[in-house]
């Protein structure tokens, strides 16, 4: 079978499924597994994939993903007369699901059903553990310049919050909102995650924040994005990083 995959998180799971050896074409932000993806052709960006190229590749399915990419790619590929795989996984269920549907397209559903096993089984201990524990109140910020965060539509909220978080953005009618911080501050998240994708936040700028909102600085924390946003095979050790981010929350209150 010859692949090409255009979502990130999708390249890392065709090769954690065992076919990375069948991957044809990945996007430039495709960096993972590092190294190994090194030998397989770029074919433009998520945004801007070389739609002829990828059809000059002669895949047998394009996996792509319906935030990561465009519709209208994905109709053009189809236009061509080649198969496309899309995704859209909210939840760690819908990621399972996911993963069991990309194992089956590619061949490899006995490698597919451990991981989806594993994201089941991992969540199951994280909601059991958080059950009764009272809700860990965060934002979760995505982009600087203007701030962005996120509402309860989305995979990285739902992932936080089956480990106990609450989303203070969770009804906002955007999925991705921008936010001042004057409405951060109004908010009084007790958890401030900066997440390092797609914007690369760093210490200083959780010292921004705090000095902006006038929130506690020790309520800013730095999070890994591509633990809570990469969703597939990453996703098992996502579920456990969410619940090990609510947990440090929650640790606060008693400091």
């Amino acid at each position: 079978m010859r692949i090409v995959s255009l979502c990130p998180s999708l390249t890392e799971l065709v090769f954690d499924l065992g076919a990375g050896s069948e991957l044809v074409g990945r996007t430039k932000f495709c960096v993972h597994p590092a190294g190994a993806v090194d030998a397989v052709e770029k074919v433009g960006g998520t945004k801007n994939p070389k739609v002829e190229r990828v059809v000059a590749l002669r895949p047998d399915i394009v996996l792509m993903n319906e935030e990561e990419n465009r519709r209208e790619d994905a109709e053009a590929l189809a236009a061509a007369g080649v198969r496309c795989h899309t995704s859209l996984p909210r939840d760690a269920a819908g990621t399972a699901a996911m993963v069991r549907s990309v194992g089956a397209a590619l061949g490899r559903a006995e490698a597919a059903e451990r991981i989806a096993r594993d994201i089941e089984t991992r969540s199951a201990r994280v909601r059991a553990r958080a059950r009764g524990e009272p809700p860990v109140r965060f934002a979760y910020l995505i982009w600087r310049k203007p701030w962005m965060s996120l509402n309860g539509d989305t995979f990285v909220s739902a992932l936080l919050a089956q480990a106990g978080g609450e989303n203070v953005f969770a009804a906002h009618p955007e999925r991705y909102p921008a936010v001042t911080a004057d409405e951060l501050a109004a908010a009084s998240p007790e958890l401030v995650l900066l997440s390092t994708e797609p914007f690369p936040f760093k210490p200083q700028h959780a010292d921004e924040l705090a000095a902006l909102t006038g929130l506690p600085r020790e309520r800013f924390a730095v999070a890994d994005g591509e633990l809570l946003s990469w969703h597939g095979s990453r996703t098992p050790a996502g579920v456990d990083y969410a619940e090990a981010v609510i947990e440090k929350g929650r640790g606060m209150r008693h400091d």
